[in-house]
């Protein structure tokens, strides 16, 4: 009998052509762009090249379950226990600015503490900590750092672009599908631009509603996997303020998401969804949505987040401080695929450049005390 699931071998996961040559480009216009932030942002300070705008740091515990599953109880997960953590809720844009103009885009990132293991980070092996860096959609609008280079420069002037009206967005369109020019007709980037299509027509709610990806694979331990952040049905239920209408006001999610956890606590599934067939489950191209009927997801922890008041500037300059990154994690769940193969480089000098330019101590918590208090 087949096995049901796709088992990990380390040649799932090739390196595209002329990958270090792109990748150093994509290094380099990102520190061009994070330079520039500090004058041209709004801020005064230098902001991520994505995810620039959080709108909230929360402290929270991740419970990893019991008897689960041969196949899930791999890596982290195979040991039951709780760990304290931090979350970063953000918008997925460079920009920073009113949340009407920021897209639909929104960010998880998840921080567990005290976990046994060295990372992946090879200036920081011995944090202890396991790092998510997810997005609120099961597919991503880029699967090369080839195309990354195009895709790039289109949102860091995507304001420039869509300030022209449709005359604007038809080039901006126009511009992504063809690689601005540089790519043949058959190669142009239809798949990708119809997931960036797709990713912009998410319905806005708030924060807590939405469920979150890994945007490419990982491996788990023996196979491969995708892990999603989704909201517990029940607390879900529970969110008074569903709707975001970015109209109304410049900020919309952020008070939505503090008004929710200064009255009630909130719960996410930690999921993970095996692959069970590489064709139509691939792992270098990040645009296909991996069916779950061929493979459900399952839930292997829980994420808590108790009630607590956030409503602090102190909050976001905290949040501000921090790193998160998919490379932040044990071998057994390392990221796959040339996307998430290059968001190690590219976040780690990202980090590092926006700390120097913001004069930030750039540390890695040793525990979730270290950021924010413990919630009562």
């Amino acid at each position: 009998m087949a096995p049901r699931f796709v088992p990990y071998t380390p040649d799932v996961d090739g390196v595209e052509p002329h990958f270090d040559e792109n990748l150093k480009t994509v290094i380099d216009n990102t520190a061009s762009y994070i330079t520039g932030s500090v004058t041209a942002g709004g801020t005064g300070r230098a902001v991520r090249d994505a995810h620039a705008k959080g709108y909230g740091v929360v402290r929270g515990e991740v419970e990893i379950l019991d008897q689960l599953p041969a196949e899930y109880a791999q890596g982290i997960y195979a040991v039951p226990g709780r760990h304290d953590a931090l979350v970063r809720f953000s918008n997925g844009s460079p920009h920073a600015g009113p949340d009407a103009r920021l897209g639909t885009a929104i960010g998880l990132a998840l921080k567990m503490f005290d976990i046994d293991g060295p990372t992946l980070l090879d200036d920081e092996p011995d944090t202890r900590t396991f790092d998510y860096a997810n997005i609120n959609a099961p597919i991503f609008f880029c699967n090369t750092v080839a195309h990354y280079l195009f895709i790039q420069e289109l949102f860091f002037k995507s304001s420039t672009y869509f300030a022209e009206g449709r005359p604007g967005a038809h080039r901006f369109f126009s511009d992504f599908v063809t690689g601005k020019g540089t790519l043949d007709q058959a190669d142009w980037a239809w798949d990708e631009f119809l997931a960036y299509i797709k990713l912009g027509a998410i319905p806005l709610v708030n924060v807590l509603l939405s469920s979150y990806w890994t945007m490419g694979s990982v491996r788990h331990g023996d196979y491969i996997a995708k892990v999603r952040i989704a909201p517990d049905p029940g607390f879900a239920e529970a969110v008074v303020r569903r709707t975001i209408d970015p109209s109304a006001t410049a900020e919309v999610f952020r008070p939505a998401l503090v008004a929710e956890l200064q009255e009630r606590p909130y719960e996410f599934d930690v999921q993970v969804q095996l692959c069970a067939d590489l064709q139509r489950m691939p792992v270098q191209d990040v645009t296909v949505e991996w069916s779950e009927q061929l493979s459900p997801y399952v839930t292997v922890a829980k994420l808590h987040l108790p009630q607590q008041d956030i409503s602090g500037k102190d909050n976001l300059e905290t949040m501000d401080a921090l790193s998160f990154t998919p490379w932040r994690v044990t071998a057994e769940h390392a990221p796959l695929g040339n996307i998430m193969r290059a968001r190690k480089d590219v976040y780690r000098h990202s980090s590092l450049l926006r700390h120097q330019l913001n004069q930030q101590m750039r540390e890695e918590p040793h525990s979730a005390d270290d950021v924010l208090p413990a919630a009562r």
